[in-house]
């Protein structure tokens, strides 16, 4: 993107229909570090990329707790995101006071959304530049919401933001299928997965990456360390495992494979399960 003469002003339109500021803020989510979540009927996981600026320096915290029920992962300008979530936490509060009971997630997205609205339409205002995803369960199930910079707003079985998101919304797109029956290990594990795809070679370890639960009978809390290198150590020596097993599976039925004739040979051959 560049400077022209129609980005001077959030409300000043381009002839093409565009509000670029709304668009260099959608932008900033992109350049942020990665964020995912996935569903299932029962649970709800979202997973973050921790990025330090340094090396001397800690990392940033890029998921929080919003009330038993919710919890939000962000990507793009942190400061935006913290604000954003204590807006959050301050409905939540307000409606448990009132009425007794929890918030409904998709109630409680509407208002964020309305919020970040009101931004794309005042000239003294800016767009908020951070993508949020709502990770929630109510009455209704259990719920993955993305909010957008621009006020728009969408429910997901699975999604990814941030930079490098491609890569796991690649691995999403395969594997979501299974996600509405997954255990939560599965989907932790999943989870695990589709960050490491974000992470271009970089070696998947606890303390690059963050993730937290919310689920039935089981309410919104961030794992420690040990737990989620556990998880990790136990896929990557089942992968280990599945390697050379499916090596030695494909010499043993190379043989029969070679025998068959060219033409029967193309039929009923299963795609390959990446």
């Amino acid at each position: 993107m560049f400077r022209n003469q129609y980005d001077t002003d959030v409300t000043t339109w381009s002839p093409a229909g565009r509000l670029f500021q709304v668009e260099y803020a959608m932008e900033a989510v992109k350049q942020g570090s990665a964020a995912i979540g996935l569903r299932s009927k029962t649970h709800i996981v979202l997973g973050c990329v921790n990025k330090a600026n340094s090396e001397l320096s800690s990392h940033q915290k890029k998921i929080f707790k919003v009330d038993d029920h919710i919890g939000v992962a962000i990507a793009g300008l942190t400061a935006d995101g913290r604000v954003l979530s204590r807006y959050m936490r301050n409905e939540c509060i307000n409606y448990s006071f009132t009425y007794e009971s929890p918030l409904p997630v998709g109630r409680l997205v509407v208002q964020l959304a309305d919020k970040a609205q009101v931004c794309t339409q005042r000239s003294w205002k800016r767009p908020y530049g951070v993508g949020l995803l709502v990770a929630g369960l109510d009455e209704s199930g259990a719920h993955l919401y993305y909010n957008c910079p621009s006020g728009n707003y969408f429910e997901y079985q699975a999604f990814a933001i941030g930079s490098r998101s491609q890569a796991a919304k690649t691995y999403l797109e395969r594997r979501f299928e299974s996600f509405t029956d997954a255990s939560r290990d599965d989907l932790v594990k999943d989870a695990l997965m589709a960050i490491r795809e974000t992470l271009q070679g970089e070696t998947l370890k606890s303390s690059v990456c963050t993730i937290a639960v919310v689920g039935v009978g089981e309410p919104f809390h961030i794992l420690d360390q040990a737990t989620v290198q556990q998880m990790i150590d136990a896929f990557e020596i089942v992968g280990e495992q599945e390697g050379p097993a499916a090596a030695a599976g494909q010499e043993a039925s190379a043989e029969p494979e070679a025998e068959q004739g060219g033409a029967a040979a193309g039929e009923g051959v299963a795609p390959m399960d990446i």
